[in-house]
Parts: structure tokens; sequence; C-alpha cells
């Protein structure tokens, strides 16, 4: 492959810049999934080797990348495949070259990212690590030797610059479109030998139906909750003691019912109207939502962001209350066979509407590649075996199940489609085949960008990797390249 385009050959595969670095080194990175290997910042080194090793391999404009960076990169390569080329850190270099110019342009041309755009997104990626440790942040800070706290900060600035490459990289390909002409002529020039092969597939639509609680229980969850707030209040105690051992939040009570900062608009409707009423320190009424009583503090706000804790406590859901609702979505499910409801009109009517697939007709995406296709190995177990005998455009009895958070619900899946395995059609995979294409072209749009950039932008390479062919091409390209 020519040397300049395996960069963006290897680009391409991604809609994001190249991935962030490792963890720690490379033992301890192996011991979780991958998904988590790019969630932090990295500490291959300590401070003292950092001191002594650390040093700028390359500018590219205003931006600086340091050879930690390259290294800890390699680090997380290894971990993934054990035979790497040996100029493999001549690639990467050059990912994150390509990725430093587009958060220098970024900066140049005034693109920016919002703070609560950031913090949301190291909230998203620490809670995720949450989950993996069980909410154990004692776990977490023995793990990486920092707290949470500590964690964010230390991401913040690369979080920053992810985001802005991004949207730079969004920028740049904003008008990339692609046409039926275009996708037949991508189609035709995959050889025929090198054409996918994919598995069966099916497409499933689903309306999710939460069980009502009794009048009973909701009451006795109000007086616990109004207890709670009477002991914080009158009695004095601490409010993260009582929500670590009574909040039925598993999110935020093992951290003392801590949600972190959160934009307007975030929290449901009651939530919101209270939290942002509230002083600084001040303690709510209980207040009731879709979820159950909470006693909300506020901690601190900035604008539009605020910083608040609560305790949740969650009527209880009884047996006879479960088999109402069995019994309502089988109801659903006569009517839908007998013609007397659209599946469509169902979801509206009687889907909880929190779920994703209700503001999509009821199709269900698959989290695994974006589309609304899943292979049998992707398919939620019991959903396969509801479906397993069913023909397209049947429906299912009610499936009982879990949300993440503990919620019990119930569910209909109608399937949609089934495919048999299959080599890559135009006419069967045509929506695979056009997202494939458009990826391709805004690739294109991307190669351009970056070697008109080349052609402008200042750019510097340490003498230990100017022996990269891939490298020395990009210098060429450049024109104010210094000695």
């Amino acid at each position: 492959m020519h040397t300049l385009a395996m960069i963006f050959s290897l680009f391409r595969h991604t809609n994001t810049p190249p991935p962030n670095r490792c963890i720690r080194t490379a033992p301890m990175c192996s011991r979780l999934p991958t998904f988590l290997l790019l969630l932090l910042p990295a500490f291959a080194f300590t401070q003292s080797e950092k001191a002594v090793i650390d040093k700028v391999v390359a500018t590219v404009g205003s931006e600086i990348i340091l050879l930690s960076e390259v290294q800890e990169q390699l680090a997380y390569a290894r971990q993934q495949e054990a035979k790497l080329a040996d100029d493999y850190s001549c690639i990467i270099l050059q990912n994150l070259l390509v990725q430093k110019l587009l958060v220098n342009q970024a900066k140049l041309d005034s693109v920016s990212v919002k703070d609560e755009e950031v913090e949301n997104q190291l909230e998203a990626r620490v809670e995720r690590l949450r989950v993996y440790f069980n909410q154990d942040e004692k776990a977490i800070e023995e793990y990486y030797g920092q707290n949470v706290n500590q964690i964010k900060e230390q991401m913040r600035n690369d979080m920053r610059s992810q985001l802005l490459a991004e949207r730079m990289q969004g920028e740049i390909t904003t008008k990339a479109t692609i046409t039926p002409a275009e996708v037949q002529v991508f189609f035709n020039n995959i050889p025929l030998d090198s054409l996918p092969y994919f598995n069966s597939e099916v497409e499933v639509r689903e309306i999710v139906y939460k069980p009502q609680v009794n009048a009973e229980e909701k009451g006795k969850a109000r007086e616990r909750t109004e207890e709670l707030r009477k002991r914080i209040v009158e009695g004095g105690e601490d409010f993260a003691d009582l929500a670590k051992k009574h909040s039925d939040d598993p999110g935020s009570g093992s951290n003392g019912g801590d949600l972190g900062w959160q934009k307007r608009g975030t929290f449901v409707g009651e939530f919101e109207a209270v939290v942002y009423k509230l002083d600084p320190n001040q303690i709510s009424q209980v207040v009731e939502t879709e979820f159950g009583f909470h006693v909300i503090q506020l901690l601190e706000r900035r604008g539009n962001l605020v910083h608040a804790r609560h305790i949740l406590i969650k009527p209880l859901i009884t047996d006879d209350d479960l088999q109402k609702a069995e019994t309502k979505l089988d109801s659903i499910r006569q009517l839908i066979q007998n013609n007397n409801i659209t599946f469509s009109a169902a979801v509206k009517i009687f889907g909880d509407k929190n779920t994703p697939s209700y503001n999509n007709d009821g199709r269900v995406a698959n989290p695994r590649t974006g589309n609304t296709f899943f292979e049998v190995a992707d398919l939620d177990t019991n959903i396969f075996f509801a479906i397993d005998e069913l023909t397209p455009g049947d429906v299912s009895e009610p499936i009982p199940f879990r949300a993440p958070d503990g919620a019990r619900y119930f569910r209909l899946v109608q399937l949609q489609s089934r495919s048999k395995p299959h080599k890559a059609d135009l006419r069967q995979d045509y929506n695979k085949i056009q997202a494939a294409a458009l990826e391709q072209k805004k690739g294109d749009y991307i190669e351009q960008w970056v070697l008109d950039k080349l052609r402008k932008t200042y750019l510097s390479v340490d003498q230990m990797y100017q022996k990269c062919p891939n490298l020395q091409e990009m210098m060429n390209y450049n024109q104010t390249l210094r000695p």
C-alpha cells in the first residue's frame, strides 16, 4: 500500500480519531475489557520516569506530541495484537499527527467544545468504569492510585482534544453525500472474491411495558422517603451516609447519592423543576418521579450546569403488579393480532417513552453496530428464543426482563425480517453498502483536507522518527519544515 495512503485506510475504520492511550502498563491493561482501555488517560510511566525519558517528538501547528503518547499507544496496540510491524510506532505517530492537525485547525477556525460537553463525556466514561467495578470507588482508587475526581481531571485535556478533533472532522465531511450511482460504482469495484459474507440477520420491533405500582406500595415508599428527609433536616444525619445505606439508585447510591455535574434537560421533568430552584446545600421536599421518590440536595450550580445528589426510594413491585402487567400486555398482543390496532400505534399508546426504541417506531437498534440488524449472537437470549419460530410480522408473547438498574419490565417483540446467510448483494444489503460507500467518501474528504493542510501548517518531527517512510512523505508535503 502507498505509504501515505496507509494512514487514511487506518483512519477510515472509525468516525473518530485514533484510540486513546492505554491505562497503565501493558500487564495491567490486559486485566480489563477492551472498552475500558480507552476510558482513562495513560499511567504507563511514573512521574520520575517521565521526567527522564519524555520529550516532544513532533509538532504540528501549535500542538505537540510527546514520546510517552506514542509509547503508550504502542503498549495498548501490543495488548490487542501480539505481532506488530517493526515500524508500527511510525503509524501511531502518523495517526497522532492527523489528530493534532485536526485539533490545531479546530482552534484556528474557532470550532469550540463547551465545558459541559467535556464534563458529560468524562462523567459518562467514568460511569462505565464504576459499572465495571460494581460502583466500588475504593476499588477504583486502589487499582489506579487515584480517586474518580483525580482521574477525571487527568482525562480532561485529552477529552477536550478528542472532542475538538471529532467536531473538526464533522465540519470537513458535513457536505459528503452519496448518490445511488456512486453506491453502484463502489459495489462494482469490490472484487468478487472480496465480497463480505453476511450471516443470518433479523430485525425486530418491541413494545416495552412498565408495570404499574399499586397505591399501597407507593404510600410506603413515600413514608420511607419522608422519614429519611426528616433524619437529615431535623436529625442532622449525613446525607451521603444515608444515600449509601438506603438509596435505590445503583449508579449514585454507593457514591453518597452524587449525580455529578449535569446540564439542563438531563433529568426527568419533575426532578429538574425542583433541582434548579434549590439554593446551594438546600434540601428539597420529597419529589415523585416515574422512578420513585427522591430527596434532593443541590451542591453547586454554574449556569445551566448543576451538581446535585439525591436519595431514591423505589416502591416495591409486587407479584400481583407483575401479573397484571403481563395480562395487560397479552391483551395488547391480541389487539394487534386481530388487526384492531397497529404495532406502531400500540408502541405510542402503551410503550415506555424512556425506551430508545419508543422514538424509533419500536425498532430496536443493535448497540454493537448502530443499525437495526442483529446476528443471532447479538440478540438477547430471551428475545432469540421468543422469535425463533416466528415468521415476519408475528408478535411474541410477553417477555419479562430487567433493566440495568434492576427495574422489572415486560416486552412484546415483533419479527420484522429474517435473512439467510449470503454474500453481500446490492439489492438485499443496499443500506449497508451505502453506509460503507459514504464512509469511504468521507475518508476521501479527510485525505484531501490533510494533504492541503500539510502544505500550509508547520510540521516538525524528531530525528528518531525521520527515517519512517510514511512520515518522510508527510514532511514532503509540508512547506515549512525546519531543518
